[in-house]
């Protein structure tokens, strides 16, 4: 017999310990070589554990543990072959019963339909796939399966999730009037009650358990204050009505609001690039940037998660939203690797997508800055005298006061309104 031990491995410099969220394998299952095993949850993202060996699978870790780098997760039988599995033995039968006729087909010596063979996996979704299912309270009875045997698979999860959920009819029960045995209406029992008051406890994921500490990090280790101001957003959306048409047909993406916030923080950044630096590790130093690289705060199922997008000076607005896109839908997948998770000199985060009229972002340590977008109102202001309509929003600069001087912040948000005001002068690089 040999055994290959499967490990937790070295995911990242600052990785240091992980959970294992869930088992893509059942225990006994026989797996192929580099075949995902099972899913990590690191600080960053979650990320699949490749087989490193073919063979018989043997768990060691359940789900939820949480491990540290290079603890035993589980133990692979590379003398095993597929047909000693557990999991092996059923496809086995099943396939020696599919090469058997039908009973109908020895008969007549025609079908109507090709025989279909039902096993243990018909119907049934593979741990992947039932998790997606879970989440979006998918029975999996709904769903046609179109892996081995009729077995769901996580793609047809996605896609069963991602459908729009057929209307139903309200439960007659819900719906109608209770009778009694006159016909006429009953009034409901005293016992009944329409309110619950069950709790229930559920462990925290490594995402949302990091994010809580760096919150609560961020608040007692910076010096952060907030700064305020408001924009007229008239210029800016007169500009992307104007040019969309042609932007996109050239680009192939929408100009959207993200990308010429980012450019208009970049060119201010360079500006002053106090705003855009940090404390350096030694608690003693500032690190500055001849760069800007701006993380985007993306809301994902799992938690907030703030991807970079690097060099932001330099970009095109084409090429900010397309990377903006890309990384949106990665995020949500959690297809983002560790790598793609780090970094960043300045962050934005849009709290008005979710109709956020004004808030204060708390600083993405290192970083000693944070820009909040606000939804776009329309809101009395007064214009040479007179008072007229416009869309306005809410800006709040949260910084570190340790590393930005309070007159460096106001100029700085007072720049990025300038620039938002008056597109052209950012066009322009003035």
């Amino acid at each position: 017999m040999s055994i290959v031990e499967m490990k937790v491995p070295v995911i990242g410099e600052s990785v240091t310990e992980v959970t294992l969220s869930e088992w893509l394998k059942a225990d006994g299952d026989y797996v192929e070589l580099d075949e995902p095993i099972c899913e990590f949850e690191s600080d960053k993202a979650t990320l699949e554990f490749p087989a490193e060996a073919a063979g018989k699978l043997t768990y060691v870790a359940a789900e939820g543990d949480d491990l540290e780098i290079g603890a035993l997760v589980a133990k692979i039988d590379t003398s095993a072959t597929n047909g000693e599995s557990d999991g092996g033995s059923a496809p086995a039968e099943a396939s020696k019963e599919q090469a058997a006729p039908a009973p109908a087909q020895e008969a007549t010596g025609k079908s109507d339909s090709p025989a279909t063979t039902k096993t243990y996996a018909t119907g049934t979704p593979s741990p992947a796939a039932g998790k997606i299912l879970r989440e979006a309270n998918v029975e999996s009875s709904s769903v046609t399966g179109t892996g081995r045997d009729g077995r769901i698979t996580k793609d047809d999860a996605q896609k069963a999730a991602s459908a729009p959920a057929p209307a139903t009819a309200k439960p007659a029960a819900a719906a109608a009037k209770v009778t009694g045995t006159s016909g006429k209406a009953a009034a409901p029992s005293a016992g009944q009650q329409s309110f619950s008051r069950e709790t229930r406890t559920e462990k925290m994921s490594r995402m949302r358990r990091t994010i809580a500490s760096r919150l609560v990090e961020a608040k007692n280790e910076t010096a952060m204050l907030t700064t305020f101001n408001e924009v007229d957003l008239s210029e800016v959306m007169a500009l992307r009505k104007k040019v969309q048409e042609k932007f996109v047909d050239k680009y192939g993406v929408k100009l959207g609001f993200m990308s010429i916030f980012a450019k208009a923080c970049a060119q201010v950044l360079m500006e002053i690039p106090a705003v855009n630096a940090h404390i350096g590790d030694d608690e003693k130093s500032l690190v500055y940037h001849d760069f800007v690289d701006i993380s985007f705060a993306v809301s994902t199922p799992a938690g907030l998660v703030v991807p970079p997008i690097h060099n932001i000076e330099s970009l095109h607005f084409s090429e900010i939203e397309s990377k903006l896109k890309d990384l949106a839908v990665r995020a949500r997948d959690n297809k983002l690797s560790i790598d793609e998770m780090s970094g960043g000199t300045f962050t934005i985060t849009n709290g008005g997508v979710f109709g956020s009229m004004l808030s204060t972002p708390i600083i993405n340590r290192p970083q000693s800055a944070i820009l909040g977008m606000h939804n776009i109102i329309e809101r009395p202001v007064a214009v040479n005298g007179q008072v007229e309509i416009r869309p306005m929003m809410y800006l709040a600069l949260s910084y570190d006061h340790r590393v930005i001087d309070g007159s460096s912040s106001v100029t700085f948000l007072v720049k990025v309104k300038e620039l938002l005001e008056d597109p052209t002068l950012l066009l322009l690089g003035l």
